[in-house]
């Protein structure tokens, strides 16, 4: 059995309870504040006694007591363990008393990407990567080199330096930026990223523009520190540059975030023309333009667009990508190039709060580059969610070709989908999570929280068959 640790119980000698009745009560409200878990491994009677101090016969007169009333329950090998078939109403009491005693600001989270979601439920997510795609065991044995050549003492709050190096030469050879190791930061993931430049850019009252429909986490990043959102509609060619220029003249933008390689959450391309003028206007009205490109490596159906970033010849944009997709969501690795006085002030905020990423697992996705790995898996991939997307689109034609209208998108991970007059869709959503399918509404990607008549439907999470019943369950909930 495996090792437990102490249990960190205290007994009063002087109360007037006996020791024994002490110890079921303490056990007790252990459970039921959630402090033991069902089915945790508590210790022998023997330790137990010689860490409380006191005689075993008291420690196994206390355990023959939270046998009987079912809080402890022994297994085949003689061991001792929390039962583990708790009623739910006991540990969902001692979760829901667990609160603080202190009132929150009035910051409040809309990611409805990171609820757990039960098993059976098929999971239409936002547009991320099949973790099963990639082969754990590369990985492994990159980590097994890279703890080899890595100290694991502080190291570069910038990341560690191989990666970046590597980073520096893809971004240069596959997107035509002109970056260099020194003009990257390596982050855990692309979202803690955006917190960085938020903490590092924004005062608060600074008016920071942001795409509506857009993607509600970079919102959220960008309110923390206080700043005043500015929303600017998108449209068929991606975000409306005309209607940010107006807006231009009586209002100062301190950065606007803008993912114009496919549009979260619509799908759509940032026209050429569009580009040249938002870069123009930024140059001009003097803001930063946070350009996020989480998906670069999926592009199926037309040439690759190459990001923004390789045409600006100002330094006003800042690029904010990942490897998450391009690998496996839960391999956090994002990064930020950018002009060094704000990789300097990034820097400055991540010494406060993260001090450094995972400096071996960074260096283990430094050997992966090196070995052709992610690019091997990464064009495996892209046809894998290619034939994926394909399928969807049919499925949604035959099963819901009255319901919804939708464009197969160029590239990404998700397609946006619009739901016919009359149909309501929140309604539908609550309906699908009922019948096992969860997708999200346009009302998850407004700025204002206003309900709009649409649906994304990730379409990289899920495999061929879990494609076709999903399709099928939201059909049923329709």
């Amino acid at each position: 059995m495996k090792p437990t640790w102490n249990l960190a119980l205290e007994l009063d000698r002087g109360s007037h309870l006996p020791l024994p009745q002490q110890l079921v009560n303490a056990v007790v409200e252990g459970v039921r504040r959630g402090r033991l878990a069902p089915g945790a491994g508590v210790p022998s009677t023997r330790r137990l006694a010689a860490e409380l101090g006191v005689h075993r016969n008291t420690v196994v007169a206390a355990f023959d007591d939270l046998v009987a009333q079912g809080w402890l329950e022994t297994t085949r090998a003689s061991h001792t363990r929390v039962t583990r078939a708790l009623p739910e109403r006991v540990t969902e009491a001692g979760r829901r008393g667990r609160g603080i005693g202190f009132e929150l600001g009035a910051w409040k989270s809309s990611a409805a990407t990171f609820e757990a979601v039960p098993k059976r439920v098929l999971d239409f997510t936002g547009g991320l990567p099949d973790p099963r795609l990639f082969d754990s065991r590369l990985l492994a044995r990159a980590y097994r080199r890279a703890l080899k050549r890595t100290s694991l003492d502080f190291g570069s709050p910038a990341g560690d330096p191989v990666l970046r190096a590597r980073l520096a030469a893809m971004l240069s050879q596959r997107r035509a930026l002109a970056v260099t190791a020194d003009d990257l930061l390596v982050t855990r993931g692309s979202q803690l990223a955006l917190h960085l430049l938020a903490l590092a850019m924004v005062r608060r009252g600074d008016v920071v523009a942001v795409e509506s429909p857009g993607y509600p986490s970079a919102r959220e990043a960008f309110s923390l520190p206080g700043a005043r959102l500015l929303p600017i509609p998108v449209d068929a060619e991606g975000l409306d540059v005309e209607a940010l220029a107006k807006r231009l003249r009586t209002t100062r933008v301190r950065a606007l975030y803008v993912t114009p390689h496919h549009q979260d959450p619509t799908t759509v391309t940032l026209s050429a023309r569009r580009r040249l003028r938002l870069l123009e206007l930024a140059r001009v009205h003097r803001f930063a333009v946070i350009e996020a490109d989480y998906d670069y490596e999926f592009q199926y159906d037309a040439a690759p667009v190459l990001p923004m970033a390789s045409s600006d010849a100002h330094g006003v944009v800042v690029y904010v990508g990942t490897l998450s997709k391009a690998l496996a969501p839960g391999l956090r690795v994002g990064f930020v190039a950018a002009p060094r006085p704000l990789l300097e002030a990034m820097l400055a905020v991540r010494g406060q709060v993260d001090r450094q990423g995972d400096l071996v697992l960074e260096r283990a996705v430094a050997e992966l580059l090196d070995d052709g790995e992610v690019l091997r898996h990464s064009l495996k991939a892209r046809r894998v969610f290619h034939a994926r997307r394909d399928l969807l689109g049919a499925l949604l034609e035959r099963r819901l070709g009255g319901a919804l209208q939708f464009e197969l998108p160029r590239g990404g991970l998700a397609l946006w989908a619009k739901a016919a007059r009359g149909i309501d869709v929140e309604r539908w959503a609550r309906r699908g999570l009922e019948r096992g399918v969860r997708f999200f509404t346009g009302r998850s990607y407004s700025p204002s929280g206003e309900k709009l008549p649409y649906l994304r439907l990730g379409f990289g999470h899920l495999d061929e068959r879990e494609l076709e019943e999903a399709v099928r369950r939201m059909a049923t909930a329709q």
